[in-house]
């Protein structure tokens, strides 16, 4: 019985790689072309006793950016959190880049009871993240029963 092995991609020298690659895939382009040109941080909302507390994932932004290119205030009844991700680095003509990143302008909104006001928002960026709490949304949102009068 004879078994045939087909030699494995990556022990091809390097410029055989980069032909197979091309023969694949196409040419190579700006992969960012094709995405949709929104950038839409994931966002998750928890509850922590009373308080909501919303966490955008924003890695790679430096504390100056976040102070001049985030916003998060509150408008008509929502916490609205937008802003732009920059990309910072130097564009080379020479060279080719494939990045996942996304950069752009972007807005998050989430709606707020009627009772919360600008005092009881505090926002804080650490390791790539941006946490919005804020304080007393869930206070009194506990359901009552009513009593039932009967004649």
């Amino acid at each position: 019985m004879s078994t045939s092995v087909m030699p494995a991609v990556w022990s091809r020298p390097a410029w055989q790689v980069d032909g197979w690659v091309r023969d694949f895939f196409g040419p190579v382009t700006d992969a960012r072309a094709d995405w949709p040109k929104d950038l839409t941080p994931a966002a998750e909302l928890s509850k922590d006793g009373d308080d909501a507390v919303v966490r955008l994932d924003l890695p790679g932004l430096s504390t100056e950016a976040v102070a001049n290119d985030i916003n998060v205030e509150i408008d008509r009844g929502r916490l609205v959190i937008r802003g732009e991700r920059r990309d910072e680095r130097a564009e080379t003509a020479a060279g080719r880049t494939l990045s996942e990143v996304r950069y752009g302008a972007f807005r998050r909104s989430f709606k707020l009871p009627g009772h919360v006001t600008g005092d009881a928002v505090t926002a804080s960026y650490d390791a790539g993240v941006l946490t919005v709490r804020v304080a007393g949304v869930y206070a009194g949102s506990e359901p009552q029963r009513i009593a039932i009068d009967s004649k």
